[in-house]
């Protein structure tokens, strides 16, 4: 089961610039729709990348669905060579989409994200998941 206040948090702690789509925004706008991962827009700059990189690392990022065993290293060559991928981590799963189809990636998607608050406060959160 996916943790989503300690993903997201690990994320926000980090520095990194995500927007968060998907299942997971629309119950943080209230819909009653079940999500069992967190989909994320993340912005595909290096140091966004390093900061992505360095966040997820200790906790064993692993392409969902393949085979165990199957080499897969995660580190910024992956990441910036790679767009969108689906993880499962010690937290749970999460997607990293460089961009999604009619909508393009971070910086297109930005102009049109909502903060929210979310997680009693402890975190601010929204669509546009940076610190206040």
């Amino acid at each position: 089961m996916t943790d989503f206040r300690a993903l997201l948090g690990v994320l926000s702690d980090a520095g990194v610039k995500f927007i968060v789509i998907g299942g997971a925004a629309a119950t943080a706008h209230g819909a009653t729709r079940l999500t069992q991962d967190i989909d994320v827009i993340y912005a595909r700059n290096a140091e966004n990348i390093r900061r992505l990189v360095s966040a997820l690392t200790t906790h064993r990022p692993y392409l969902r669905g393949a085979p165990p065993g199957l080499p897969f290293l995660w580190d910024e060559k992956t990441l910036a060579n790679g767009l969108n991928f689906t993880l499962t981590t010690d937290l749970g799963d999460l997607d990293l989409l460089g961009e999604v189809v009619g909508g393009g990636g971070f910086e297109q998607l930005l102009k049109d994200s909502v903060e929210l608050t979310i997680f009693a406060g402890l975190y601010r959160r929204s669509d546009s998941m940076s610190r206040p």
